[in-house]
Protein backbone atom coordinates (compact mmCIF):
# COMPACT_ATOMS: atom_id res chain seq x y z
CA UNK A 1 0.00 0.00 0.00
CA UNK A 2 1.38 3.65 -0.90
CA UNK A 3 2.26 5.69 1.78
CA UNK A 4 0.34 9.22 1.86
CA UNK A 5 1.74 12.39 2.34
CA UNK A 6 -1.03 15.45 2.83
CA UNK A 7 0.11 18.93 1.38
CA UNK A 8 -1.86 21.88 3.31
CA UNK A 9 -1.66 25.12 1.28
CA UNK A 10 -2.27 23.10 -1.99
CA UNK A 11 -3.69 26.53 -3.61
CA UNK A 12 -0.85 28.25 -2.34
CA UNK A 13 2.92 28.83 -4.62
CA UNK A 14 4.75 25.65 -2.80
CA UNK A 15 1.41 23.84 -2.42
CA UNK A 16 1.29 23.56 -5.83
CA UNK A 17 4.37 22.99 -6.94
CA UNK A 18 4.80 20.01 -4.39
CA UNK A 19 1.32 18.34 -5.76
CA UNK A 20 2.47 18.87 -9.18
CA UNK A 21 5.67 17.62 -8.91
CA UNK A 22 5.18 14.56 -6.92
CA UNK A 23 4.48 12.25 -9.48
CA UNK A 24 8.37 12.75 -10.11
CA UNK A 25 9.79 13.34 -7.01
CA UNK A 26 7.64 11.07 -5.28
CA UNK A 27 6.29 8.36 -7.58
CA UNK A 28 5.86 5.85 -5.09
CA UNK A 29 3.57 8.33 -3.19
CA UNK A 30 -0.29 8.89 -2.78
CA UNK A 31 -0.46 12.89 -2.34
CA UNK A 32 -3.52 14.62 -1.29
CA UNK A 33 -3.35 18.32 -1.38
CA UNK A 34 -5.87 19.96 0.76
CA UNK A 35 -6.82 23.76 0.27
CA UNK A 36 -8.32 26.51 2.61
CA UNK A 37 -11.71 26.43 0.53
CA UNK A 38 -11.94 22.02 1.33
CA UNK A 39 -10.82 22.98 4.37
CA UNK A 40 -10.02 25.39 7.22
CA UNK A 41 -7.37 24.48 9.42
CA UNK A 42 -8.46 26.70 12.43
CA UNK A 43 -11.62 24.53 12.43
CA UNK A 44 -10.00 21.28 15.24
CA UNK A 45 -12.65 19.54 15.01
CA UNK A 46 -12.58 19.45 10.84
CA UNK A 47 -8.90 19.36 11.30
CA UNK A 48 -8.44 16.29 13.76
CA UNK A 49 -11.60 14.14 11.27
CA UNK A 50 -9.39 14.44 8.21
CA UNK A 51 -6.24 13.79 9.42
CA UNK A 52 -7.88 10.72 10.62
CA UNK A 53 -9.92 10.06 7.61
CA UNK A 54 -6.15 10.20 5.42
CA UNK A 55 -4.08 8.59 8.29
CA UNK A 56 -0.92 9.88 6.51
CA UNK A 57 2.26 8.93 6.63
CA UNK A 58 3.89 12.41 5.99
CA UNK A 59 2.22 16.24 6.47
CA UNK A 60 3.93 19.05 4.74
CA UNK A 61 2.48 21.87 5.95
CA UNK A 62 2.52 25.11 3.98
CA UNK A 63 -0.47 26.57 4.68
CA UNK A 64 -0.03 30.14 6.45
CA UNK A 65 -1.38 33.66 6.46
CA UNK A 66 2.24 35.08 4.82
CA UNK A 67 1.52 38.70 3.66
CA UNK A 68 3.43 40.55 6.12
CA UNK A 69 0.57 43.51 5.42
CA UNK A 70 -1.90 41.25 5.99
CA UNK A 71 -0.20 39.68 9.53
CA UNK A 72 -0.11 43.33 10.51
CA UNK A 73 -3.69 44.16 9.45
CA UNK A 74 -5.23 41.30 11.49
CA UNK A 75 -3.03 39.70 14.17
CA UNK A 76 -5.68 37.65 15.60
CA UNK A 77 -5.55 35.97 12.28
CA UNK A 78 -1.74 35.58 11.67
CA UNK A 79 -2.16 34.06 15.46
CA UNK A 80 -4.89 31.59 14.87
CA UNK A 81 -3.39 30.59 11.11
CA UNK A 82 -0.10 30.27 11.58
CA UNK A 83 0.58 29.36 15.10
CA UNK A 84 -2.77 27.72 16.21
CA UNK A 85 -3.29 25.80 13.19
CA UNK A 86 0.62 24.47 12.90
CA UNK A 87 0.47 23.33 16.61
CA UNK A 88 -2.78 21.68 16.18
CA UNK A 89 -1.40 19.49 13.31
CA UNK A 90 1.85 18.88 14.76
CA UNK A 91 0.08 17.22 17.94
CA UNK A 92 -2.45 15.24 15.34
CA UNK A 93 1.11 14.14 13.58
CA UNK A 94 2.89 13.06 17.12
CA UNK A 95 3.47 10.02 15.44
CA UNK A 96 3.87 11.26 11.87
CA UNK A 97 6.75 12.31 9.60
CA UNK A 98 5.57 16.42 9.85
CA UNK A 99 7.22 19.02 8.05
CA UNK A 100 6.45 22.71 8.45
CA UNK A 101 7.12 25.36 6.06
CA UNK A 102 8.66 28.41 8.28
CA UNK A 103 10.29 31.69 7.17
CA UNK A 104 13.42 33.78 7.53
CA UNK A 105 11.24 36.53 8.43
CA UNK A 106 12.09 35.33 12.49
CA UNK A 107 15.17 37.03 11.83
CA UNK A 108 15.77 40.96 12.06
CA UNK A 109 17.72 41.18 8.82
CA UNK A 110 20.67 42.97 10.68
CA UNK A 111 23.46 40.34 9.64
CA UNK A 112 22.26 38.18 6.85
CA UNK A 113 23.80 34.76 5.55
CA UNK A 114 22.22 33.38 8.57
CA UNK A 115 22.87 29.70 9.92
CA UNK A 116 20.75 27.05 11.36
CA UNK A 117 22.64 28.54 15.25
CA UNK A 118 21.54 32.33 14.59
CA UNK A 119 19.28 33.70 17.43
CA UNK A 120 15.97 34.74 15.69
CA UNK A 121 14.63 37.96 16.39
CA UNK A 122 11.59 38.89 14.03
CA UNK A 123 10.57 42.36 13.62
CA UNK A 124 7.04 41.95 12.42
CA UNK A 125 3.90 40.58 13.25
CA UNK A 126 4.48 37.56 10.19
CA UNK A 127 7.94 36.69 12.00
CA UNK A 128 7.13 36.44 15.59
CA UNK A 129 3.80 34.05 14.42
CA UNK A 130 6.37 32.01 12.47
CA UNK A 131 8.57 31.73 15.20
CA UNK A 132 5.78 30.77 17.85
CA UNK A 133 4.92 28.20 15.35
CA UNK A 134 8.36 26.61 15.09
CA UNK A 135 9.00 26.12 18.95
CA UNK A 136 5.58 24.12 18.66
CA UNK A 137 6.64 22.10 15.94
CA UNK A 138 10.01 21.56 17.00
CA UNK A 139 8.88 20.60 20.37
CA UNK A 140 8.25 17.35 19.42
CA UNK A 141 12.41 16.10 18.28
CA UNK A 142 10.61 13.90 15.57
CA UNK A 143 9.60 17.20 13.39
CA UNK A 144 11.49 19.18 10.85
CA UNK A 145 11.06 22.71 10.09
CA UNK A 146 12.36 24.41 6.75
CA UNK A 147 13.27 28.72 6.50
CA UNK A 148 12.73 29.86 3.31
CA UNK A 149 13.00 32.98 2.18
CA UNK A 150 11.12 34.75 -1.29
CA UNK A 151 10.04 32.20 -3.61
CA UNK A 152 9.76 32.82 -7.88
CA UNK A 153 7.08 30.78 -9.36
CA UNK A 154 3.95 30.50 -11.58
CA UNK A 155 0.51 29.55 -9.70
CA UNK A 156 -2.94 28.54 -11.40
CA UNK A 157 -4.01 31.89 -10.59
CA UNK A 158 -1.29 34.19 -11.12
CA UNK A 159 -1.36 35.73 -7.88
CA UNK A 160 1.07 33.86 -5.01
CA UNK A 161 4.71 34.43 -6.19
CA UNK A 162 6.48 38.22 -6.18
CA UNK A 163 7.46 37.30 -9.78
CA UNK A 164 3.44 37.25 -10.56
CA UNK A 165 2.88 40.53 -8.34
CA UNK A 166 5.68 42.44 -10.50
CA UNK A 167 4.32 41.36 -13.53
CA UNK A 168 0.71 41.76 -13.03
CA UNK A 169 1.68 45.32 -11.70
CA UNK A 170 3.85 46.54 -14.80
CA UNK A 171 1.20 44.92 -17.43
CA UNK A 172 -1.58 47.35 -15.17
CA UNK A 173 1.19 50.60 -16.21
CA UNK A 174 1.90 50.68 -12.81
CA UNK A 175 6.04 51.49 -11.68
CA UNK A 176 7.73 48.49 -9.69
CA UNK A 177 9.76 50.03 -6.99
CA UNK A 178 12.55 47.88 -5.46
CA UNK A 179 14.94 48.51 -2.91
CA UNK A 180 18.51 48.56 -3.96
CA UNK A 181 19.30 47.90 -0.01
CA UNK A 182 17.51 44.93 0.98
CA UNK A 183 18.67 41.83 0.09
CA UNK A 184 17.26 38.10 0.08
CA UNK A 185 18.52 34.67 -1.75
CA UNK A 186 15.47 33.67 -3.52
CA UNK A 187 14.76 30.20 -5.56
CA UNK A 188 12.41 28.98 -7.41
CA UNK A 189 8.99 27.11 -6.21
CA UNK A 190 10.56 24.26 -8.51
CA UNK A 191 13.71 23.64 -6.56
CA UNK A 192 11.64 23.89 -3.36
CA UNK A 193 9.57 21.73 -3.86
CA UNK A 194 12.08 19.03 -4.96
CA UNK A 195 14.32 19.79 -2.10
CA UNK A 196 11.01 18.99 0.28
CA UNK A 197 10.41 15.96 -1.49
CA UNK A 198 14.00 14.67 -1.04
CA UNK A 199 14.07 15.85 2.45
CA UNK A 200 10.82 14.19 3.14
CA UNK A 201 11.67 10.80 2.18
CA UNK A 202 14.88 10.63 4.47
CA UNK A 203 14.86 10.39 8.34
CA UNK A 204 16.21 14.30 9.00
CA UNK A 205 14.09 15.90 11.91
CA UNK A 206 14.92 19.28 13.20
CA UNK A 207 15.71 22.78 11.51
CA UNK A 208 17.39 23.28 8.07
CA UNK A 209 17.56 26.50 5.89
CA UNK A 210 16.68 26.60 2.00
CA UNK A 211 17.41 29.47 0.13
CA UNK A 212 19.42 30.35 -2.99
CA UNK A 213 23.51 30.75 -3.17
CA UNK A 214 22.94 33.96 -4.18
CA UNK A 215 22.76 37.09 -2.11
CA UNK A 216 20.76 39.48 -4.59
CA UNK A 217 19.33 43.01 -3.63
CA UNK A 218 15.21 43.33 -4.90
CA UNK A 219 16.76 45.70 -7.06
CA UNK A 220 19.27 43.16 -8.90
CA UNK A 221 16.66 40.54 -8.25
CA UNK A 222 14.73 42.77 -10.76
CA UNK A 223 17.10 43.32 -13.36
CA UNK A 224 17.78 39.70 -13.80
CA UNK A 225 13.97 39.35 -14.38
CA UNK A 226 13.65 41.71 -17.48
CA UNK A 227 14.93 39.79 -19.90
CA UNK A 228 12.27 37.04 -18.88
CA UNK A 229 9.32 39.28 -18.16
CA UNK A 230 9.72 42.11 -21.33
CA UNK A 231 6.94 43.77 -19.14
CA UNK A 232 8.91 45.36 -16.40
CA UNK A 233 10.94 46.82 -19.17
CA UNK A 234 10.77 50.83 -17.90
CA UNK A 235 9.43 50.10 -15.24
CA UNK A 236 11.41 49.19 -12.31
CA UNK A 237 12.52 52.52 -10.60
CA UNK A 238 15.52 51.50 -7.85
CA UNK A 239 14.43 52.60 -3.98
CA UNK A 240 15.57 52.98 -0.83
CA UNK A 241 14.39 50.21 2.03
CA UNK A 242 14.78 53.85 4.52
CA UNK A 243 11.24 55.10 2.65
CA UNK A 244 9.56 51.91 2.89
CA UNK A 245 6.11 52.90 4.62
CA UNK A 246 4.91 50.32 5.69
CA UNK A 247 5.42 47.33 8.62
CA UNK A 248 9.02 46.70 9.44
CA UNK A 249 11.05 44.12 7.04
CA UNK A 250 14.49 42.89 7.56
CA UNK A 251 17.45 44.17 5.98
CA UNK A 252 19.11 41.31 4.64
CA UNK A 253 17.65 37.56 4.99
CA UNK A 254 20.16 35.86 3.16
CA UNK A 255 20.40 32.11 4.43
CA UNK A 256 23.32 29.39 4.94
CA UNK A 257 22.45 26.69 3.07
CA UNK A 258 24.96 23.68 4.34
CA UNK A 259 23.18 21.64 6.17
CA UNK A 260 19.90 20.84 3.74
CA UNK A 261 22.54 20.85 1.00
CA UNK A 262 24.52 17.68 2.36
CA UNK A 263 20.60 16.15 2.64
CA UNK A 264 19.85 17.03 -1.43
CA UNK A 265 21.20 14.61 -4.41
CA UNK A 266 21.54 18.17 -6.33
CA UNK A 267 23.10 20.99 -5.76
CA UNK A 268 21.15 24.29 -4.66
CA UNK A 269 20.87 27.09 -7.41
CA UNK A 270 21.43 30.41 -7.22
CA UNK A 271 18.54 33.12 -8.66
CA UNK A 272 20.65 34.78 -11.47
CA UNK A 273 22.67 31.50 -12.32
CA UNK A 274 19.43 29.65 -12.44
CA UNK A 275 18.31 32.13 -14.77
CA UNK A 276 21.43 31.88 -16.93
CA UNK A 277 21.13 28.43 -17.14
CA UNK A 278 17.95 28.12 -18.97
CA UNK A 279 17.78 28.00 -22.26
CA UNK A 280 13.96 28.85 -23.14
CA UNK A 281 10.88 29.76 -21.20
CA UNK A 282 9.60 26.10 -21.46
CA UNK A 283 6.60 25.01 -19.87
CA UNK A 284 7.20 26.49 -16.59
CA UNK A 285 10.32 28.71 -15.94
CA UNK A 286 10.15 28.23 -12.44
CA UNK A 287 10.17 24.46 -12.21
CA UNK A 288 12.75 21.86 -11.76
CA UNK A 289 12.79 19.89 -14.83
CA UNK A 290 13.04 16.14 -14.77
CA UNK A 291 15.73 16.07 -17.04
CA UNK A 292 18.17 17.95 -14.47
CA UNK A 293 18.41 15.25 -12.36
Amino acid sequence: MAPVAIITGAAGLIGQYLVRSAPRWAPKWTVEGITRSQLDLTDQSSVSSTVHRYHPDLIIHCAALSRTKDCERDPESARRINVGATSLLSQLARDTRFIFLSSGEVFDGSTGWYDESAEPNPINVYGRTKLEAERAVLHNPAHTVVRIVLTAGSSDGGDRSFVEDMSRAAKAGKDVTLYADEFRCPLPAGVIARALWELAQQDAPGLYHLGGRERLSRWEIGEVLVPWYPELRGRLLRGSSRNHPGAPRPIDLSLACDKIQQRLSFPIPGFRSWLADRTHRGDDLWDYPAHDR
